[in-house]
């Protein structure tokens, strides 16, 4: 921790104005050390009032996403092993490159900004800066690919109950991947395995997520703002997204703790939010689309469904599934 994160800390948590004189004697700096920690803090953009005999008072009117931030929510044990990125190309390639250094399990990849954000079925994820968060998390297993699928739908449960418990939104969960609020998307999940060359078994799974934060609705194309918002825009309250990423944070470390031992709860909550069951969806898989209605999500999180073309029953592990709204639209 460096001199300006411990002024920092100390401005953080007081009530008010804090004379320089006191946070100089608690970290024994000089006061003129503690003004170039202040100015320095001044420059990254928080907002500090100075006043005579008064000491600084720093405004908590920011909404920064960095090590600075998150240092407080989470502590500097945690923080050793996440790493902050003002604007990166992806956040899950970021730590897919890390790996030859051997990450631990549990590190932590986060960015104000993706340049090129990845999402499922080879498509963009729109990570404009400032206004989301975009957070991969390296999760070491040796579970077999075929119950990979199972992780991101415990991801969905995790981040849900962040965005619960910092934002006091209720999120709803389309199979498999997709966080709701008011029936409109606001998170994406990408999970990608990681194989070894020569065992051809995982070693290790990369969760990427991406939350619609702050994004006002100018921030989203044309053609998806029926579909897609922020939790800004729905809940009517800005998202302090550096609480948000801790929260989500440490129920990633949490459910890292649970799998796969103990999956009930995750599997109550998802069955629970999911918005899938008893609809008509339409199923994309292979190039195929096929209508069909979902009936159940199994005890491995996969989709029971039912196909209206033939009336096959089939469980779906893998795949695209758009929900038919009232207006008759896939979403």
């Amino acid at each position: 921790m460096t001199t300006t994160d411990m002024v920092y800390r100390i401005l953080r948590g007081a009530s008010g104005y804090l004379s320089g004189e006191k946070v100089s004697q608690e970290l024994g700096l000089s006061r003129s050390g503690v003004n170039n920690c202040v100015q320095r803090l001044r420059q990254e953009g928080f907002h500090i009032l100075s006043a005579t005999n008064r000491g600084y008072r720093l405004l908590e009117d920011t909404d920064f996403l960095n090590s600075r931030e998150l240092l407080w929510y989470l502590g500097e044990p945690r923080m050793q092993s996440v790493y902050c990125y003002d604007s990166i190309d992806s956040t899950n390639e970021e730590l897919k490159r890390r790996l030859s250094e051997n990450p631990a399990d549990g590190t932590v990849a986060v960015s104000n900004q993706q340049t090129r954000g990845k999402g499922r079925m080879g498509r963009t994820f729109i990570s404009p800066k400032d206004v989301g968060i975009y957070l991969s998390i390296l999760f070491r297993t040796e579970a077999p690919v075929d119950r990979i699928p199972e992780l991101t739908a415990w991801t969905a449960v995790a981040v849900s109950r962040a965005i619960t418990a910092s934002c006091g939104a209720a999120c709803t969960i389309k199979w498999v991947n997709d966080l709701l609020v008011n029936n409109k998307k606001i998170c994406g999940i990408l999970t990608e395995a990681v194989m070894e060359a020569e065992s051809g078994r995982t070693s290790s799974v990369v969760i990427g997520i991406g939350v619609n934060a702050n994004e006002g609705r100018e921030g989203f194309p044309e053609e998806i703002r029926s579909k897609a918002s922020s939790l800004r825009l729905e809940t009517g309250q800005s998202v302090c997204r550096a609480r948000l990423a801790a929260a989500m944070i440490q129920e990633l470390d949490r459910m890292r703790q649970d799998w796969p031992n103990c999956p009930e709860s995750y599997l109550q909550e998802y069955r629970a939010a999911c918005v899938t069951l008893g609809r008509n969806i339409l199923v994309e898989k292979e190039g195929e689309r096929r209508p069909a209605v979902a009936l159940a999500i199994m005890d491995d999180f996969s989709l029971q469904v039912r196909f209206l073309d033939t009336g096959e029953i089939a469980r779906l592990r893998s795949g695209e599934v758009r929900v038919r709204a009232e207006n008759g639209e896939y979403i």
